[in-house]
């Protein structure tokens, strides 16, 4: 867990709320007891941990930022990544399952009128129902202006056609966030957003994708052949899909960045411990410089990483906007590169053993690379931070 709890310098204050620690303590204490237990049988199986879902809902653990008006948590970014470390510390399949729902609520709550967020998003206060981000296609992945799925207007409905590629959770979900030209000749001026029902006429799930690591987390391929949706269905107005999706990527990257935190921070526990207990040449191994410089490295570089991610999210509920998403892209690249870094050291500390699925450290590795590539890679990360940081926005 964080160990930066308590003191103001200079009028910053690092010091959590009690309610914050009460959430993030539940947090840590579900991941501990209900996450924990299961997670290699389910990595190991690619299972979709539905009942981890169900009891994640029932103690308010997931859609965290659903208004209070619809019964929801409201909660701030900030206490969303308090949650989303210690899901992710448990097991980052399972929590990006449980953490993917705030990514598939994102454009509604983004762009959704009150009843379309009444509709779509008030059932997930209710009952454990999941819904997907659908912006990925095989052959428009950083490049969203080559998305080739369309949306053609007929009266009062839109017939969709086209593929969505690597969609979290797709599988279960009751609903996708689709991203659709409606205008080809516009690029990615010429998108728009629709929510679609899974079970629409047209919708199929292609394949169920079989993944490195988080693996516990369904991965599909999503098509749409001729599906039917009403215009009412459209988020905001034709033309706004690209800034929808951006909008929800820069609230949500902050959350995806701490889940890699949360994964560095379970390997580096692992390490320190084993490091104490292994002997060789008649000491434990923490006593060899190589190997307590790379524990070292692994904490000051996870904390690092936290407090990114923190200041990213409080620019978020400061209001920042747009502002803020240069301190998004510094939080989701230097977490994802550090949670692949820190983990690679943990399996070094482990030796032979770690390179074994016995030991969890081999799992937390497979984990942390998706994180360098999902919601952004870390290459793009750096075009976005080198773009603001060349063109600031005033």
């Amino acid at each position: 867990m964080a160990t930066l709890e308590t003191g103001v310098a200079g009028g910053v204050s690092f010091a959590l709320t009690d309610e914050q620690r009460e959430l993030r303590a539940l947090a840590r204490e579900f991941a501990e007891k209900e996450i924990r237990p299961k997670a290699a049988e389910y990595d190991e199986h690619q299972t979709h941990a539905a009942d981890v879902v169900a009891k994640a809902h029932e103690v308010g653990l997931i859609n965290l930022h659903i208004p209070e008006r619809l019964g929801g948590l409201d909660l701030s970014a900030f206490d969303g990544i308090l949650v989303n470390e210690e899901l992710n510390w448990g097991c980052s399949g399972i929590g990006t399952t449980l953490c993917a729902n705030g990514l598939a609520a994102g454009p509604i709550l983004v762009a959704g009128t009150e009843e379309q967020q009444a509709e779509w998003l008030g059932p997930l206060v209710s009952e454990p129902i999941l819904g997907c981000f659908g912006l990925t296609e095989p052959g428009a992945g950083s490049d969203v202006s080559g998305i080739s799925t369309t949306a053609v207007r007929t009266g009062d409905e839109y017939v969709i056609n086209g593929s969505k590629m690597f969609i979290t959770n797709a599988g279960p979900a009751s609903w996708i966030v689709c991203f659709a030209s409606t205008d080809r000749s516009k690029g990615h001026k010429g998108l728009s957003a629709f929510v679609v029902p899974m079970d629409t006429p047209g919708v199929t799930i292609e394949k169920h994708l079989d993944k490195m690591g988080q693996r516990a987390t369904d991965t599909s391929a999503v098509a749409f052949q001729d599906a039917v949706v009403p215009a009412a269905n459209r988020l905001g107005e034709e033309g706004d899909g690209f800034k929808i999706a951006m909008q929800t990527l820069d609230f949500t990257r902050p959350g995806t960045a701490i889940g890699a935190v949360g994964v560095a921070q379970a390997a580096y526990e692992l390490a320190l411990d084993y490091a104490k207990e292994r002997v060789q040449f008649g000491m434990p191994i923490a006593m060899n410089q190589g190997v307590s410089f790379l524990v070292a490295d692994m904490a000051t570089e996870i904390e690092a990483a936290r407090l990114l991610c923190w200041q990213a999210a409080w620019m978020i509920d400061q209001g920042y906007g747009r502002k803020a998403t240069k301190y998004s892209s510094f939080a989701k690249r230097f977490s994802a590169d550090t949670a692949m870094k820190v983990t690679t050291d943990a399996v070094q500390v482990f030796g032979g053993y770690g390179y074994m699925k016995e030991y969890p450290v081999e799992k937390l590795m497979r984990d942390a690379k998706l994180f360098q590539i999902y919601e952004g890679t870390s290459q793009i990360q750096r075009l976005v931070i080198a773009k603001e940081v060349f063109l600031p926005k005033e």
